[in-house]
Order: structure tokens, then sequence, then C-alpha cells
């Protein structure tokens, strides 16, 4: 079992920046693939970025060059730095941590984010 706490959200201007963490407790791997995803009202859930444990990192095409996906396994945090901001970014952000190794997919509670124009 994992449990992912996200923290770091919050109300800022368009232009502005927040960075996310994520942290991790519990069963750990570090083939662990870690991940943002977001959801706006009214939309799906929709993929932010990844970071594999080997490295490589895959982000949305409307993120990219704006947001960064770190991790630092020692400390199990997964974070996400945002910068210029726009009000399209306006959602619940989600931590995700997709356990290859026993097919097990977890996900935190959210964290609000709002971008006001």
């Amino acid at each position: 079992q994992v449990h992912l706490v996200e923290s770091g959200g919050g109300l800022v201007q368009a232009g502005g920046s927040l960075k996310l963490s994520c942290a991790a407790s519990g069963t750990i791997f570090l083939v662990d693939i870690m991940g943002w995803y977001r959801q706006a009202p009214g939309k799906q859930r929709e993929l932010v970025a990844t970071f594999t444990s080997g490295g490589s990192t895959n982000y949305a095409d409307s993120v990219k060059g704006r947001f960064t996906i770190s991790r630092d396994n020692a400390k199990n945090m997964v974070y996400l730095q945002m910068s210029s901001l726009t009000p399209e970014d306006t959602a619940v952000y989600y931590c995700n941590r997709d356990q290859p190794l026993v097919a097990r997919t977890y996900w935190g509670q959210g964290t609000q984010v709002t971008v006001s124009s």
C-alpha cells in the first residue's frame, strides 16, 4: 500500500509560479513511475507530466516549457514546478504513483491550483 500526500496548491495570478510537492509513504519501489495529473471542472483527468526511475520525463504539450517535474528518491518525493501559469491551468492536481512491479497505481487526494486572470 502507498499513501500519497500533495501540497503546495493555492491561488496565483496569471504569469505566476507554484511548486507542488508529493510525499509518498508505504511500499515504494525505485522503478515506480511518478506523475502529476490534473482535472479541471467539467473535464476529464489528464496527464501533466511523468518521471520514470530511469530519468525519462514526459509532458503534456500544453505545459511543455513551463512545467518541470522532478523527483527525490531518497526522500520519496516528487515535485512539479509550474511557471507562466494561465487560467487554463486551473484544476485539481493529483499525484500519481504507478508500480509496474506489482501492477498497482495510487493517487493522492489532490491539491487545488487556481490561476486568476
